[in-house]
């Protein structure tokens, strides 16, 4: 089992933005999700675990070894599909996965060429592996950047919004792969989009302003809210009377008439009831104070 310790972490960059303020997380094996808006620190933070930026406070413990110490073992132990993996020169996929593979030690040939048509099978890229990269589709560069996160064996593989872009097909072919891969390393799904949360995570965590403002298994987040969600129809102009009253944690305008959604642990007059689901736990998170 591998254990991410991760204990009043802070990031302070040399302008005195705050990225990272006091943050604590526990994650093993698995898929554990992290959410947040854009801006809400969750780049900093793996950037922070992967060792390309030293924090200013707090440790981060990797199987119990000191990673912010030791950085060159979690760089042994790791894969990273970062938000924008650029890199794609006018060569085949099995060429540059040769190269990356090369820079990250593999230095047994028979043994990398091995892996290498193994992860290719694996991210369903054999049949294009002489195809240069550059060519490929978004769904596809995507997989090929898991086949290079997943050269050398790494325990902890880190995707950084690695949806973003994909048409739903992709996007499942997509994370049905990063189901498979979890069950036996740690997988951390840093994103802003909540299906992918709600379709791959059994933990999650809901990060803004460099902060964890909300943690846990998703389903009990969601039974959290039972009977507490409310939605209604009103006038726009209605809405600053409403705001005043009520906590609203989201609001859709849909054929002129405003559709708002309330967190309350009671009815009110013309409210009905909504069965809360993962949207709803993170726009009450978001809209709570941090």
């Amino acid at each position: 089992m591998n254990t991410l310790s991760i204990n009043n972490l802070s990031l302070i960059y040399k302008n005195g933005f705050h990225a990272i303020k006091d943050l604590s997380l526990e994650i093993s094996n698995g898929m554990f999700g992290l959410l947040g808006p854009n801006g809400a620190g969750k780049s900093s933070l793996m950037k922070t675990i992967v060792g390309l930026q030293k924090p200013t406070s707090g440790t981060l413990f990797f199987n119990g070894v000191d990673i912010a110490e030791n950085p060159d073992y979690i760089k042994q132990n790791l894969g990273f599909l970062p938000q924008d993996f650029g890199i794609y020169p006018k060569i085949s996929a099995t060429d540059l996965l040769e190269h990356i593979a090369i820079l990250k030690g593999l230095s047994d040939t028979s043994k990398r060429k091995a892996q290498i048509i193994s992860l290719l099978e694996k991210v369903n890229l054999s049949d294009f592996r002489n195809k240069e990269v550059h060519t490929f589709s978004g769904g596809m560069k995507q997989r090929f950047g898991i086949a290079q996160a997943l050269l050398g064996d790494p325990k902890m593989i880190i995707v950084d919004e690695p949806t973003a872009g994909l048409d739903p097909e992709e996007r499942n072919r997509f994370n049905t792969l990063l189901s498979e891969i979890s069950k036996d390393v740690i997988v951390i799904l840093s994103t802003h989009l909540v299906e992918d949360v709600r379709n791959l995570c059994s933990e999650m965590a809901v990060m803004s302003y460099g902060q964890i403002l909300q943690q846990g298994n998703p389903g009990r987040l969601i039974g959290g809210l039972e009977n507490k969600i409310w939605s209604k129809s009103i006038d726009k102009n209605e809405l600053e009377a409403y705001d005043s009253t009520y906590r609203i944690i989201s609001k859709q305008l849909i054929e002129r008439e405003l559709h708002i959604t309330i967190f309350s642990h009671q009815s009110s007059e013309g409210f009905s009831p909504v069965k809360p689901m993962l949207e709803h736990v993170y726009f009450h998170t978001l809209t709570q104070k941090p």
